[in-house]
């Protein structure tokens, strides 16, 4: 499924040149890719790549099919590609254990054609291994909405009260993490919006309500998954003294001014970049001690412009995958 120009409907294409993996590179079957919410914003031209038409897509499973010379997977690999596609590996943040802020970083799904096909070529080094006991449909939200809540999560330190603003595919992750650890959930979501508020409390959430309003108590930390700048400021007043709030998306509209008297006394706003190969680490060794179970809605690979349209108008529990093959489905 090809992205010809921003604002335009992916198009189905049968003339893709199959490109056969260079030094360090693979060629991947592509099982399954989950849509994410960053898909909108390439498709809606909010973030823009170097070049156009290009494959979207960046939480790709599937199965080594090929490997360049020096590319440390085999053939038959069941492996995981993520949001991030390369680093150049010397710039200071890639030598100081921040890759995700790499200068020259490359993207799959943007700069580099991603997973709405059935098959794709990626850099051997930022592919992984996939645990064990999760299918293909299953594993592949963990692949980036997983990825960055993990990473999200992380920068609330060890807060034990936490606000998850808006309930999609993150924070269905997320939410399971976090009561693993012992912490408290509470889900933020738009007000009539009651059947993700249900959703989120089938999963363990003590509380769901309205966004603009506030949670029973005060938060000690608080992410906004949404992509709606005035939850900031929402999630500011809900905060408690030094509480932080963690922005999780790529992208967002325009955070609305507000008085200092929210900020003060020690609160903070910051916000996720990315990922790191540390993090997926991280997460799919985690996901199967929780358990993390992801809740999923299939479509098929022409299908990924209804994919799209039901993620934006929030018609589904949990993640939208686009699969590739029947095999996924089993």
């Amino acid at each position: 499924m090809v992205l010809d120009t921003p604002g335009t409907s992916l198009r189905l294409a049968h003339d893709v040149a199959e490109r056969e993996p260079g030094p360090g590179e693979v060629l991947v079957d592509v099982h399954a890719c989950g849509v994410c919410r960053t898909d909108l914003h390439i498709r809606d031209g909010e973030l823009r790549a170097d070049r156009y038409p290009l494959i979207p897509g960046h939480q790709v499973v599937g199965t080594v099919l090929a490997a360049g010379d020096a590319a440390e997977l085999e053939p038959g690999a069941r492996i995981g590609i993520p949001w991030l596609g390369w680093t150049d590996g010397d710039c200071r943040y890639c030598r100081s254990g921040r890759e995700n802020l790499c200068v020259g970083a490359r993207f799959t799904g943007l700069d580099i054609d991603g997973g709405y096909a059935t098959r794709t070529t990626a850099d051997a080094r930022y592919c992984f291994p996939l645990p064990a006991g999760y299918g293909d449909l299953e594993v592949a939200p963990l692949l980036c909405a997983g990825l960055i809540g993990h990473r999200a999560l992380g920068l609330t330190g060890d807060a034990e009260r936490l606000g998850l603003y808006g309930f999609g595919s993150s924070a269905h992750i997320v939410c399971q993490v976090a009561l693993h650890q012992g912490r408290r959930v509470f889900a933020l979501t738009r007000a009539e919006d009651t059947a993700s508020q249900a959703f989120a409390r089938s999963l363990g959430c003590e509380w769901a309500g309205d966004a603009m309003g506030r949670a029973p108590e005060e938060l000690d930390a608080a992410i906004v998954f949404a992509p709606v700048g005035a939850l900031v400021p929402a999630a500011l007043r809900a905060l408690a003294p030094g509480g932080v709030v963690v922005c999780a998306g790529i992208h967002m509209s325009d955070i609305p001014s507000f008085p200092y008297a929210d900020l003060w006394r020690e609160r903070s706003i910051r916000s996720v970049a990315n990922l790191t190969r540390a993090d997926a680490r991280e997460l799919l060794d985690l996901a199967p001690r929780v358990p993390v179970r992801t809740h999923v809605t299939a479509y098929a690979l022409e299908r990924a412009n209804d994919a799209l349209a039901d993620v934006r108008a929030g018609r589904l529990e949990g993640a939208a995958v686009v699969v590739t093959r029947r095999t996924a489905l089993q």
